[in-house]
């Protein structure tokens, strides 16, 4: 407040310029996907103002996520070995059995150190009383980390002064412990393993963050078309030959990874990779399958794995999780439209989704009929009101809706959730959707040591 009270409008405007002007000349960016499936590139909203989180308040957020992945590792390992949650009756075997991220092909695999989960994003909302909910788990290939870090870097180019006053907590280690996780991995005992991160290329709208991650942690970007698999071990082509390669950080959905097993028609993917994976010659980053792990219908079970798993209560709840599936939670809900969000169990990004409070009643109608012709396609939460922080729009301080995305490593020495995170802003007056491919923004975020 001190800094930000020293500062006239003008000066504020200009550093608000500043960063506008960083992020596009470093083509920071994200690409939004239109009804005619054309992609729009766009520069990533950035407020100027930091949202501060404080010692304690991490601490329990810090905890309850290393909980929360400890179990889903659990789960994981799990679901694709012995089935024990199904056998005692925890999770319903339908319910794995129906989800299209269960990938049964992978089912007995020894991932190495049991670990599935590498890199997990875990979205967080405060309610009404300042309490964490967890409102989804991101196992799959989290995005993001890459907005973290250069939010961090732009901040304290535009407010050198403000940063050295305060005790931050810093984040720009990020790559060099994602990295060393990365090397660990691999099935050979050699000083250098090869490393690489597979994108499925400049089309995709995270590739920003497949160009940064790659270049920071210094590692091969590669396409599917740069590999090839040769007696179970998979290769990069290179200008002096075949080199193997030991650990794929993948940015590539699981169906896409292998045309002789997943899609066949897939081009960005490699072929026999799946075959050399199985064999323990490659390891692939995250897991193939996490995808069951954070299906939204699945989600509502978390609480119960941890309970299973590690015996303990959850410290991070969720938010309160409707199944479509179960007819007197569906009559619930159909009798409490208006205060509900109704969310698809398989869709990220915010698509999918309908606010009852926002929604006209055509589309009320719509979502009753789309969620009874399938209802595990479905869930519904009641609609929370995701706290508020001070953003700079329009010359002015305003409270916006937000989120928080920390981001977790899960290596052979334990968990470690990055102090800081993606904080996620609502930029329209009154929105609680804060996905960048609705339009929201985001600020730096501060973990006060």
């Amino acid at each position: 407040m001190h800094t930000l009270e020293s500062l006239n409008l003008d000066k504020l405007n200009v550093k608000q310029k500043q960063a506008s002007d960083i992020f596009m000349n470093q083509g920071i960016t994200f690409t939004v996907y239109s009804d005619n499936n054309q992609g729009i590139e766009r520069i990533f909203p950035f407020d100027i103002i930091p949202r501060i989180i404080t010692k304690n308040e991490w601490i329990e957020v810090e905890t309850g996520i290393a909980q929360r992945l400890k179990a889903l590792n659990l789960f994981l390992e799990d679901i694709y070995n012995e089935q024990q949650i199904i056998e005692e009756g925890i999770i319903p075997a339908s319910l794995i059995a129906s989800c299209p991220h269960y990938i049964p092909e992978v089912h007995g695999i020894k991932v190495p150190h049991d670990i599935h989960v590498h890199i997990a994003g875990i979205d967080l909302i405060r309610g009404e009383k300042g309490e964490f909910y967890v409102l989804e788990d991101n196992l799959r290939c989290p995005s993001g980390v890459s907005y973290m870090l250069e939010n961090r870097e732009i901040t304290k180019r535009i407010f050198p002064e403000m940063f050295r006053a305060n005790n931050v907590s810093l984040v720009a280690n990020y790559p060099m412990l994602f990295h060393n996780i990365l090397v660990s991995l691999s099935p050979r005992s050699i000083s250098n393993p090869n490393v690489v991160l597979l994108t499925p290329g400049v089309y995709n709208s995270a590739y920003y963050e497949h160009t940064f991650l790659a270049r920071q942690m210094g590692i091969p970007l590669v396409e599917g078309r740069d590999l090839v698999v040769n007696n179970h071990k998979v290769y990069m082509k290179t200008t002096s030959g075949l080199q193997q390669v030991d650990v794929i950080y993948r940015r590539l959905d699981d169906e896409y990874l292998d045309p002789l097993v997943f899609k066949p028609d897939s081009a960005l993917g490699v072929p026999g990779l799946i075959s050399a994976y199985k064999m323990g010659n490659v390891a692939l980053v995250n897991a193939v399958g996490n995808g069951v792990a954070d299906d939204k219908a699945i989600y509502a079970y978390v609480p119960q794995m941890i309970k299973y798993y590690l015996n303990e209560e959850p410290i991070l709840k969720n938010v309160p999780t409707y199944q479509m599936e179960n007819p007197e939670e569906r009559e619930l809900v159909f009798a409490d439209m208006g205060n509900m969000v109704i969310k698809e169990t398989n869709q990220s990004g915010g698509y999918g989704m309908i606010m009852g409070n926002k929604a006209t009643d055509e589309e009320l109608e719509k979502a009753k009929i789309a969620i009874l012709n399938n209802p595990r396609n479905f869930i519904a939460q009641p609609i929370i009101q995701l706290s508020t922080v001070p953003c700079y729009i329009d010359g002015e301080l305003k409270l916006r809706h937000v989120d928080l995305r920390p981001y977790a490593l899960c290596g052979p020495n334990g968990i470690q959730t990055v102090p800081g995170g993606l904080t996620r802003v609502a930029l329209t007056e009154g929105s609680l959707v804060v996905n960048s491919s609705q339009g929201g923004g985001s600020k730096d975020t501060w973990i006060m040591k």
